[in-house]
């Protein structure tokens, strides 16, 4: 037998923990994509995620039913996101392309997926913290400019602005490295 997910946050809502636990498997992974998707490091992704959760945990019994339980489970790890950036204790500095960790490529497609990867990656670290969470909430979550100018606490003028500049900068970044395909083709076929 599944629980709904109202009756789950009811009995969350009413101390219960196994409910909390349960709605807590259906969207960690969500949660933590999310949060990895701002800060671009695992430890740094877990320990957002674990902030959000904990915050979600304490304000649960605030919890209105008028909206989706992910979207208010979003905005707490929104919000956990902007605190650490406003405190000056932002973990966004570092990108992990992760090529220690990943399987060796074989192929000349694995090798051009990852390079391409590598390139989106480092282009996206070269944003503000600011433009990499309005580009991520605009074009991975799908939020709609007023949910994001909401979320953030500013202007829907100036979320259009940040998303703009953003994707001006990602052009030009990624621009800039297509000349260099064959260079990064070889340095990545060596360390395979």
């Amino acid at each position: 037998m599944t629980d709904s997910e109202t009756d789950l946050i009811r009995r969350a809502q009413a101390n219960d923990t196994d409910a909390f636990c349960l709605l807590a498997e259906r969207y960690t992974r969500r949660i933590y994509l999310l949060a990895f998707h701002y800060c671009r490091n695992a430890q740094d992704a877990e320990d957002l995620s674990q902030e959000a959760w904990l915050k979600a945990y304490k304000a649960l019994r605030t919890f209105r039913y008028d909206s989706s339980f992910y979207t208010w489970l979003r905005r707490i790890t929104i919000n956990a996101f902007l605190n650490h950036q406003r405190s000056k204790t932002a973990f966004v500095e570092s990108i992990e392309v992760g090529h220690e960790s990943e399987a060796r490529a074989t192929s000349p497609e694995t090798l051009y997926n990852k390079v391409l990867f590598e390139r989106v990656m480092s282009a996206l670290s070269e944003l503000t913290p600011s433009q990499r969470l309005v580009f991520l909430l605009r074009h991975y979550e799908g939020m709609t400019y007023e949910e994001i100018a909401n979320a953030m606490n500013c202007s829907t003028g100036t979320v259009k602005k940040s998303v703009s500049r953003a994707i001006g900068k990602l052009r030009a970044r990624l621009d800039a490295d297509r000349d260099e395909p064959e260079e990064s083709l070889t340095r990545l076929a060596a360390e395979c």
